[in-house]
């Protein structure tokens, strides 16, 4: 028997352990995932905690019911890979074989990267909302909150998905507006980036919606540390910007085992061909979804998308076919705008996103870049599809792995 390992169960790992486990001979693979964590968390929904939209019972689950029963599930921490061997480490000492290695490791914020930040502060006037921990702690903030300045704050990219501090300045606005409190606070959004977005497409309509909101822009901001003491973020210019409430995306970096196993770059992301996702080093070594260092958003549509991909490639290689060099960094995300409404964006590594419709060309039902209650329902309806469909690997009617082209005017745009 020949042994195919997928290290982490989040949303990457469990969808591909459930599109292999059907597409592999059973009599020749046998299938492990491993992963240190018992729960499942629905990550977009930590977006949602702090504003009490989602409940905590909502955003999490046992993620052993989403591995199929014919996978073996090891619930035990990864010590080492070592691909020159085809052996991973794991901490109590046991040694697994792989003939293919799948890395979906994904990432996590490193708040100890910026002096200052994970101090005495943190979880009392600084906040992140990437973690189920940070997001409770920001629910529960927010709650006896009384007014002051909000700072909501990018560190550097990539970030897992780069729209959410923007649909947490606009829930927030929102948010204060029900409490009657809105002009007791005062809103900042401060990025690295020169505009409020990846694409300049989108920047041009989300800053726009920051000029509505009466929410402040301060760009091109490279954070060197926090003055917890005095409330300041300070960058390496010397600029600085007051808080009393610090709402911030720290470093986000690959696992800590992709760097203990020397296999990362300066983030511990795995070096990954763009279009196949074979790892660069290692032919049967393969990346996706967070883990990777691709130039994509680090979001779960695009895990999904990859998820397809990377399953045919699989089997391309287990019977010694070339590999389709097939993904094109196809991303579809919702943003949430509050009020009730968001917009959606739709692009890939060479398409900025434009206005057009979504799924189906022509037809819809949901319009892209343009604001609109059904796009928030889309939204909404989303947890249901991730926690029935999407990590199940169920593919979903009219979306395709790469990005439709149909019903679209749009810029090539260049890398």
């Amino acid at each position: 028997m020949k042994n195919l390992v997928i290290l982490g169960a989040g949303t990457s790992g469990t969808m591909m352990s459930n599109h292999l486990i059907s597409k592999l001979p059973k009599d020749e693979w046998t299938i492990t995932i491993v992963d240190q964590y018992k729960t499942h968390y629905y990550q977009p929904g930590f977006l949602f905690l702090p504003f009490d939209i989602y409940t905590s019972k909502q955003v999490k689950k046992n993620g052993k019911k989403f591995i199929p029963k014919q996978v073996n599930y090891i619930l035990e921490k990864i010590d080492l890979i070592r691909p020159e061997e085809n052996k991973i480490n794991l901490e109590s000492g046991t040694t697994l074989d792989y003939d293919i290695l799948i890395i979906a490791t994904g990432t996590k914020i490193a708040p100890d990267e910026i002096e200052g930040m994970n101090g005495p502060e943190w979880y009392k006037s600084i906040f992140d909302f990437y973690t189920y921990e940070g997001a409770k702690a920001l629910r529960n903030k927010l709650r006896e909150w009384e007014g002051g300045k909000l700072v909501v704050h990018i560190t550097e990219m990539p970030i897992k998905c780069p729209v959410a501090p923007l649909e947490f300045a606009f829930l927030a606005d929102s948010y204060f507006k029900n409490k009657g409190i809105r002009d007791k606070v005062e809103i900042t959004y401060v990025t690295p980036l020169g505009g409020a977005f990846t694409k300049p497409k989108a920047t041009e309509a989300l800053h726009y919606l920051l000029e509505e909101k009466n929410i402040k822009e301060v760009t091109d901001f490279n954070i060197e540390r926090v003055d917890y003491e005095n409330h300041k973020i300070i960058d390496y210019a010397d600029v600085e910007v007051d808080y009393d409430l610090l709402v911030t995306v720290p470093t986000n970096m690959g696992d800590a085992l992709i760097e203990r196993s020397g296999m990362g770059d300066d983030l511990n992301f795995v070096p990954t061909h763009k279009a196949t996702l074979q790892t660069k080093d290692y032919e049967n070594v393969f990346a996706i979804g967070d883990a990777t260092n691709l130039p994509a958003s680090k979001a779960g549509s695009v895990a999904h998308f990859e998820a397809e991909i990377l399953t045919d490639n699989i089997l391309r290689y287990i019977k010694g076919e070339p590999l389709k060099e097939e993904f094109d960094g196809h991303a579809n995300c919702f943003v949430e705008t509050g009020n009730g409404k968001a917009l959606l964006i739709d692009f890939n590594y060479t398409h900025e996103p434009v206005e057009g419709t979504f799924p189906i060309p022509g037809v819809g039902p949901l319009k892209l870049l343009k604001e609109s209650r059904t796009n928030h329902m889309g939204k909404m309806a989303f947890r249901w599809i991730y926690w029935n469909m999407l990590i199940k690997g169920i593919h979903i009617p009219f979306v395709s792995a790469t990005m439709n082209e149909k019903g679209k005017k749009f810029d090539k745009v260049t890398n």
